[in-house]
């Protein structure tokens, strides 16, 4: 038999099948008493499936017709449909990379020979929750999404709960989940009124629901509820810090680069539902987006927890897109063309450089953790020695998401820049124009984060013997970080790329013609920014290669860094990172909370004593947990109802129902 590669194959079934593959990878590993080849053999399904969907992702963003599937299924809700357009395209081809990634890296961070039972968990529920994200990327329906939504959310929280003898793990899992499920409720408000105004599940055509008044305020309204808690939006981002910062790193990578994203993409999906939207709804979106930025990376500069730390960033980043998106949508309600392309562009932009860098940085941290032990950034130090290959890699990623050349973080803050100074300047909104002092903030205090990030785990030397002794990570972790790293050079070093593979759905949802898009976006000098990028990369890559040979030539000794002249230096005299944003924690204190505790410190010469620090989520720990105590306080009587005898239950039910039936007459 002879296999013929038919390259006119449907993208979308294309697509389909690569969702179908990549969901179920976890059956093999269960149907395999032996661990190791299940495993194996599930990282060869992702990779193929991956590379298959990529393509069919990159057809359709070129311009290829996109099929639509309709399936009669049995449930009482009509057919159901699965398409894929350009928006679709577009985010579901991070999803299909990152996929890649994370497989080939839990391949060595949790080899099935040391952990087979978690192993089997993880690869199945990664296999889940990877496919469920892609099917609501397809959905056309409000019930199929509904049922994708949830599988995402709980195989995401079963992943979670891998290491559920935690106690901060089992404190995490149980936020998320009513978190997650808050944000649900919301949802099923919005599919519900969406069916009761256009009679269908089926999600209508684009700009075709003319609604206005209440039903529309209640919908936009469940819509940044339910798919803004899953983004992460302040005040809904409750879960996020301790869900990413608790969950194998693998995991932390998808649920940061991609299942955010997931959010953003319901949010755009219902907005296109309407005609028109009310004006306040983009304003709305830009200042929660604002809100988000400042306030994430404000958190993010105090942590001394390394994945709580990028966990925070994400935030900052979610709120980065969002100040796009709102951007967009007040050009588009004002008529105002250019500030959508420019807010559209910017924004789709750093959904695809968040979803390189991020994944990056927590699959890094995983090498990190691995290496020293702890997710403490002040227990770290000197880790370059031991990490030859991550810490390069590391620094990558901490540099794109600060923004800084060569690399691709500051492609898309770059068309936000332009539309905050163009219509911040010229035309009648004069507001937008705050967005740019906003934006240079946000990246200053980025800057300083992970400077402090970097060079407290990386620099210096050990502050504890554990971190001293620890390893390199294995080669497929090393591979997986190396591909996002060079994703991210190439981003920086070819940003009119990023630009040509958001144009079909910033033209699609801009409502502008091709020739005006080229017109506006070309205001922008991205081939300039390149060339520079390129230039400052061989520079770079010079001057390396000319160390490297001064160093081969030259006999070189081995010393602590950073000794500052002392005699005998230790470990302790260094800076560490808690010491390094001690003042940048002070000038945001307003933002973020911090306690610290000495114990066994008193009189003239005391003993050595403890200090423990920890800094507050002001949401969670001091408005919504004092409010469930609150609440269980209040209705702690209700639990002597509860006896365990099956008599008095029995009476609970009759008395209900005579109070039902006294109820009903008339």
């Amino acid at each position: 038999m002879v296999f013929v590669w038919n390259i006119d194959v449907d993208p979308v079934g294309s697509l389909l099948w690569a969702i179908v593959l990549i969901g179920l990878i976890g059956l093999p590993g269960l149907l395999l008493k032996r661990p190791g080849p299940g495993q194996l053999l599930s990282v060869c399904i992702t990779a193929c499936a991956a590379l298959w969907g990529m393509a069919g992702a990159l057809r359709i963003l070129g311009g290829a017709p996109a099929s639509r599937y309709l399936f009669d299924w049995p449930l009482p809700f009509g057919p159901c449909e699965l398409s894929v357009d350009p928006l679709s395209a577009l985010f579901l081809l991070p999803l299909l990379l990152a996929a890649l990634c994370c497989s080939l890296y839990g391949l060595a961070y949790l080899p099935a020979a040391a952990q087979p039972a978690a192993e089997k968990r993880v690869t199945l529920f990664s296999g889940l929750l990877l496919g469920s994200m892609a099917l609501v990327l397809v959905a056309r329906h409000g019930v199929l999404l509904l049922v994708a939504w949830e599988v995402m959310a709980l195989s995401s929280w079963l992943l979670l709960m891998t290491d559920q003898q935690n106690l901060q793990v089992q404190r995490a899992g149980t936020v998320y989940l009513l978190a997650t499920h808050t944000g649900s409720m919301a949802l099923f408000v919005l599919f519900g009124l969406l069916k009761g105004e256009s009679g269908s599940f089926a999600f209508p055509a684009a700009h075709s629901l003319a609604l206005g008044g209440t039903v529309t305020l209640v919908m936009l309204v469940a819509a940044l509820v339910g798919f803004g808690a899953k983004a992460g939006i302040m005040p809904l981002h409750i879960w996020l810090p301790g869900a990413h910062a608790n969950a194998p790193s693998h995991v932390s990578a998808l649920m940061s680069g991609i299942m955010l994203k997931i959010g953003i993409y319901g949010v755009i999906r219902t907005v296109s539902f309407f005609q028109e939207l009310p004006v306040w709804f983009g304003w709305l979106v830009l200042l929660l987006g604002a809100v988000s930025a400042v306030t994430g990376i404000a958190l993010a500069s105090v942590q001394s927890d390394l994945k709580r730390l990028l966990a925070c960033s994400s935030i900052e980043n979610i709120g980065i897109i969002c100040i796009g998106l709102g951007m967009a949508l007040v050009g588009l309600q004002s008529g105002n063309r250019v500030l959508a392309v420019f807010g559209l562009a910017g924004a789709f932009i750093h959904i695809i450089n968040h979803a390189l860098f991020k994944p990056l940085l927590f699959l890094g941290s995983g090498a990190i953790i691995h290496a020293s032990g702890t997710r403490q950034i002040d227990r770290m130090g000197g880790l370059s020695r031991v990490l030859p290959r991550t810490a390069p890699l590391f620094l990558v990623g901490s540099l794109a998401i600060c923004g800084l050349p060569p690399l691709n973080g500051f492609v898309g803050e770059l068309f936000l820049y332009f539309g905050a100074f163009t219509d911040g300047m010229f035309s009648d909104l004069p507001l937008i124009g705050f967005v740019a002092p906003i934006l240079a903030l946000v990246g200053g205090l980025a800057v300083i984060t992970f400077v402090k990030l970097f060079g407290a785990i990386f620099l210096g030397t050990a502050r504890d013997p554990g971190p001293a002794h620890g390893h390199e990570a294995p080669a497929a972790m090393v591979l997986s970080m190396g591909l996002l790293a060079g994703l991210c050079l190439l981003a920086g070093v070819g940003a009119p790329l990023l630009l040509q593979l958001v144009a079909p759905v910033v033209i699609q949802y801009a409502a502008v013609s091709p020739q005006l898009f080229a017109q506006i976006s070309g205001a922008v000098p991205l081939r300039q920014i390149a060339l520079l990028n390129g230039l400052l990369l061989a520079g770079i890559v010079a001057v390396w290669l000319l160390w490297r040979v001064l160093v081969q030539r030259a006999p070189v000794a081995a010393s602590g860094t950073w000794g500052c002249g002392y005699l005998a230096p230790t470990a302790r005299m260094q800076y560490t990172g808690s010491a390094f944003s001690e003042l940048l924690g002070g000038l945001v204190s307003g933002l973020v909370g911090s306690r610290g505790r000495l114990s066994g410190l008193s009189g003239l010469f005391p003993a050595s004593s403890r200090f423990a620090g920890a800094t507050t989520e002001r949401i969670l720990d001091l408005m919504i947990m004092p409010s469930l105590r609150g609440a269980d306080w209040c209705l702690a009587w209700l639990r002597r109802m509860q006896h365990g005898h099956l008599h008095l239950y029995i009476l609970y039910v009759f008395a209900t129902l005579f109070v039902l039936m006294v109820w009903s007459q008339p």
